[in-house]
């Protein structure tokens, strides 16, 4: 019973005034204790006395996201639904601050269009310092008019969302709203009257010559407004003068970035022809090393060839020494063959007769030096 909006209140906007506030939040209000012990039973009259303890606006805060004092009494004007008049003096109030942001948040959540503007545009003029609770239950500094402002302006405040309002030209041009006046507007007047009344004295004294009686115009003003078109028109220039010069260094920019590309472009090209040339040299190198290892290899076989020759050679002549010949019959020939044999010995052992011409020649220089051959 104690959550139920009053059976005499009107729909707003075509439904329940409880549902302005959307249902997570209101039933996160349902279940806070300020709710429970502060906001039950109260009436339009009792509702202004918890008003102004209010010290802070906001509306919810902290991980579970519990509600502010501001906006559970929000949904109790909602729920008890106060008359226009309460709510007018509510904005009206200009002792409790709280109490007329209280009052222009309920207008803006129930009111008309022209009410919004009517009674909530002059709040702007509201410089108060407010304090407002954050989302992580941090307190920020905030003012009157930004306030109104925001309800003004934006579609969520205090995590309500907002209803939309036509906008104010849309009213004025259909006559349904007077332009709106600012508070400034007669101290313009006052200096325009004033200017004025400088402008007839001078007159009066002369000091105007004909044109400028005609006109209106004082030769101060002439001469300042001279000073002015002086200054627009130097302006002029020296804006001219800095494009061309920003200009003329964008070009050279570019010139610049376009000759940095060629130098690229033919680095990357002598590049690619030098990588060529390597390439077509390193293939040369390779085919004469494969040349040169052919023919060292065809001369190690053929070394290789020679040596069973020599080596059948050998022991043929071992067969004849051992088998007695007919033919043998003085010591000369003996003597030429063991001669032979020794010299093949010595060949044999100095390494002149080494399958490998290169080791060959090496055993012949270090035999020369009296050096050991190699192997």
């Amino acid at each position: 019973m104690a959550n139920r909006t009053d059976p005499a209140a009107k729909s707003i906007r075509g439904t329940n005034p409880q549902n302005l506030v959307e249902k997570i939040v209101r039933s996160k209000i349902y279940q806070n204790t300020y709710w429970k012990e502060q906001c039950f039973g109260l009436t339009a009259e009792t509702l202004v006395d918890k008003a102004m303890e209010l010290d802070h606006i906001g509306g919810t805060y902290g991980g579970t996201r519990r509600p502010t004092p501001f906006i559970c009494l929000i949904l109790k004007m909602l729920q008890i639904q106060p008359e226009k008049d309460i709510v007018v003096e509510f904005i009206k109030n200009d002792d409790y601050k709280y109490v007329r942001v209280l009052g222009a948040f309920y207008l803006r959540l129930t009111g008309t269009d022209i009410d919004v503007y009517r009674y909530l545009e002059p709040l702007y003029n509201d410089y108060r310092k407010l304090r407002m609770k954050s989302a992580d239950g941090k307190f920020i500094l905030t003012h009157v008019d930004e306030v109104i402002d925001e309800l003004l302006t934006k579609d969520y405040a205090c995590d309500i969302a907002l209803p939309r309002v036509k906008k104010r030209w849309t009213l004025e041009s259909h006559g349904i709203l007077e332009p709106r006046k600012s508070v400034l507007e007669d101290d313009f007047e006052e200096e325009e009257e004033k200017e004025e009344n400088e402008q007839m004295d001078a007159v009066e004294n002369g000091v105007n010559d004909e044109k400028d009686y005609h006109h209106g115009r004082s030769p101060t003003r002439e001469r300042d407004r001279d000073r002015r078109r002086d200054s627009h028109r130097y302006r002029d220039r020296d804006y001219d003068r800095d494009y061309d010069r920003d200009r003329g260094r964008g070009r050279d920019r570019d010139r610049d970035r376009d000759r940095d590309r060629d130098r690229d472009r033919d680095r990357d090209r002598y590049r690619l022809r030098d990588e060529k040339d390597y390439s077509r040299d390193r293939d040369r190198d390779r085919e004469r090393e494969g040349r040169d290892r052919e023919r060292r290899d065809r001369d190690r076989g053929g070394g290789r060839r020679r040596s069973p020759s020599r080596s059948r050679s050998r022991s043929r002549d071992r067969k004849r020494r051992r088998s007695p010949s007919p033919r043998r019959d003085g010591g000369e020939e003996a003597k030429k063959k063991e001669k032979k044999k020794s010299e093949k010995k010595e060949k044999k052992d100095d390494g002149t007769d080494h399958p490998d011409p290169e080791i060959a020649e090496a055993n012949r220089i270090r035999a020369s030096l009296g050096l050991k051959p190699l192997k």
